[in-house]
């Protein structure tokens, strides 16, 4: 009876978050619900219903809708929720019961698990145990069984005693030699694969966790809208910090219709000496940036490129990560840095030793998506508030879980937990313009709750 209550609560709240992006819609298109209902041959009655979250809005009436409005099918869906009180957990028997072997080769190369995952998390994690056993650690060895690269960034840590296979840049086969606490960072598409390695105890483990950046959903239907061609034409080149600026610099003022004539009229540069920067055979002051910047009427960021020109491929050993405790009054947890990258600024790793505390507080509470492994051999309890009320759950051994941004929370006991934050697609950008609209205008942002004038006048 309880569950039957929390799925009904569920579905009316889904229906009601459906009808307020539906009267965005309308707003945006600058569409009465009277103009609406006239336009897809429905009542009013039917658009006022759906947009107060009493009546389904049906594929029918959004089928209309794409054919005589300028939007996509997609547009009229929400993302669904199915972490009602913040946090999601996955027990170690829920993710053994999602056991499957993968072949390749005609043998069997790995078991794969889920592991805690969400529909609003931007993860996919996964328990991969390495069947196949190399008798060397040559890269070429024919037992290996590669894939080809994948769209998504993906996380790796080791457990046990695990080859690393991956394919460089320069298209050569490399293994790294990896044990328990590595880890290893991935870009989209790099070719790879895993073994474990002769005479260890038992088969190796990796939890793999990929995850999309800025370029899933949106942008990537945006990109494919564009066509694969002229998208490519967004691809500037990042080789080196002084063609990075070189790139940006020049789609900026291209985006402008300024010639670097007029440009240098501006800033009083040298013509000779901005073709210098956009050819990326020199670079520019801070202060030459900011006048570009002002030039253009962009924020000095814009042409601001990456600090750092990373390798594709990031392997750390567990011994050359940061450690550090936290926090400074009860010293509850200690944290060790894992692989990471600066390309993504949004997404952290960590090994977490939880530490003996009675604390009540909650002292964890992070503008991130989280996913939680227990490493350990220990039960940790995992506590956290969420709209008011607060929860408790024991992680057990290999449990995991998912946990949505700014929930407070800790875990108390003492073990070991793996921790993945990732930022998702409400960081960076998206963040900054959110913050121009201002906190008081969030909850419009997010559900449209009243049309973009009032009918009745407003002095």
């Amino acid at each position: 009876m309880v569950e039957a209550l929390k799925n009904s609560r569920g579905l009316e709240l889904e229906r009601k978050r459906i009808g307020s992006n539906f009267l965005g819609i309308l707003n945006d298109l600058k569409r009465r619900p009277e103009d609406a209902a006239k336009e897809l041959g429905v009542s009013l009655a039917e658009i006022n219903s759906i947009i107060e979250g009493k009546q389904e809005l049906s594929f029918d009436l959004v089928s209309k809708a794409i054919k005589i409005w300028p939007v996509n099918t997609r547009d009229f869906f929400i993302v669904r929720d199915d972490c009602e009180t913040g946090i999601k957990i996955m027990t170690a028997t829920e993710s053994k019961d999602s056991s499957r072997i993968m072949d390749r080769a005609g043998k069997p190369y790995y078991e794969y698990r889920d592991t805690a995952m969400s529909s609003v998390a931007p993860f996919r994690p996964e328990w991969i145990m390495e069947l196949c056993v190399v008798d060397d650690n040559d890269p070429n060895n024919k037992s290996v069984q590669w894939n080809n690269g994948h769209f998504m960034h993906q996380f790796t840590y080791f457990i046990g005693e695990v080859n690393f296979y991956y394919i460089s840049p320069t298209g050569e086969k490399k293994v790294g030699l990896m044990n328990t606490g590595d880890s290893v960072y991935i870009t989209p598409f790099v070719p790879h694969t895993f073994a474990t390695r002769k005479g260890a105890s038992k088969n190796g483990l990796i939890l793999a966790l990929t995850y999309g950046n800025k370029l899933t959903g949106e942008v990537q239907q945006e990109l494919s809208s564009v066509s694969p061609i002229l998208s490519k034409e967004y691809v500037l080149d990042f080789s080196n910090k002084n063609k990075a600026f070189g790139s940006l610099l020049s789609f900026h003022r291209n985006n402008t219709n300024v010639t670097i004539n007029d440009l240098a009229t501006r800033v009083k540069i040298s013509k000779e000496k901005i073709e210098s920067f956009e050819n990326g055979s020199s670079s520019p002051s801070f202060e030459e940036i900011t006048k570009f910047a002002s030039a253009l009427r962009i924020n000095t960021r814009e042409l601001f490129p990456n600090d750092l020109i990373e390798n594709n491929v990031i392997l750390q050993k567990y011994n050359e990560g940061e450690k550090w405790f936290f926090p400074e009054s009860t010293k509850s947890y200690e944290f060790i840095e894992l692989a990471t990258t600066s390309n993504l600024p949004f997404s952290k790793a960590f090994e977490v030793n939880v530490l003996d505390s009675n604390g009540e507080k909650f002292d964890l509470k992070v503008g991130l998506h989280q996913y939680v492994y227990n490493l350990g051999d220990k039960d940790l309890q995992l506590n956290w508030i969420f709209d008011g009320e607060k929860h408790q759950k024991t992680l057990q051994p290999n449990d995991s879980a998912y946990i949505k941004p700014f929930i407070e929370h800790n875990f108390r006991g003492e073990g070991k937990i793996l921790i993945l934050r990732v930022g998702g697609k409400s960081t960076g950008d998206a963040q900054i313009e959110l913050s121009f609209v201002g906190k008081p205008n969030v909850e419009r942002a997010i559900n449209e709750m009243m049309l973009w004038f009032d009918p009745t006048g407003k002095n």
